[in-house]
């Protein structure tokens, strides 16, 4: 089985066993997530394609990280993650690119992304879930933070933070690509 098949298996699984233990019917986890009743079914039986904004939006009505819909078996004490052994998780039009690299296990759980963004590539996220922190550390080149409508330039060496509980996105600036790591900070209780 290939790697991407196995991941869908995982993702399958998870979303249907999350869905289950919260309570929710196919059609309300549907509503709330604000995902379509097929592309829900046919996640839950392994098949499509879901694309970040999907799996954000289900993780987040779930009250789980995003990795924890993707992860299959617990691997041991220690985890070491390579980033050629993982898949983007989202490609800009200009060949932008977002990795989910781990999530850590404990009572607020954090998400550890890495970004390549291209000059004007951007990606808009939906607001978080109340209590999520998201920070982003440019390693190289710079990038425009937008959150709430407003915009911040981010270069590199700098480190940004905010609640991530409104309306926010990522934008490649200046002429360089710009590299970054992203913490999705979840709150307390998030299941893991």
């Amino acid at each position: 089985m290939s790697e991407a098949a196995g991941t869908l298996r995982a993702v399958a699984h998870n979303v249907r066993a999350a869905r289950l233990r919260a309570g929710l019917s196919m059609e309300e986890l549907s509503r709330r997530a604000q995902v379509s009743k097929g592309a829900l079914v046919g996640l839950e039986k392994a098949q499509g394609n879901p694309n970040l904004n999907t799996l954000v939006r289900l993780a987040d009505t779930l009250g789980i990280s995003v990795s924890t819909l993707m992860q299959g078996a617990p691997e041991g004490r220690v985890r070491v993650v390579a980033l050629d052994t993982i898949a983007p998780l989202w490609t800009g039009p200009r060949g932008s690119q977002a990795w989910l690299m781990l999530t850590t296990s404990g009572p607020a759980p954090v998400e550890v992304w890495r970004w390549s963004l291209e000059p004007e590539d951007e990606y808009t996220s939906h607001p978080h879930q109340p209590g999520v922190v998201e920070t982003v550390s440019v390693t190289s080149g710079r990038m425009t933070l937008l959150v709430d409508g407003r915009e911040q330039v981010v270069e590199a060496g700098q480190t940004a933070t905010f609640d991530a509980d409104v309306a926010h996105a990522y934008r490649g600036a200046g002429h360089a690509s710009c590299t970054l790591i992203m913490t999705v900070h979840l709150p307390p209780g998030s299941a893991n």
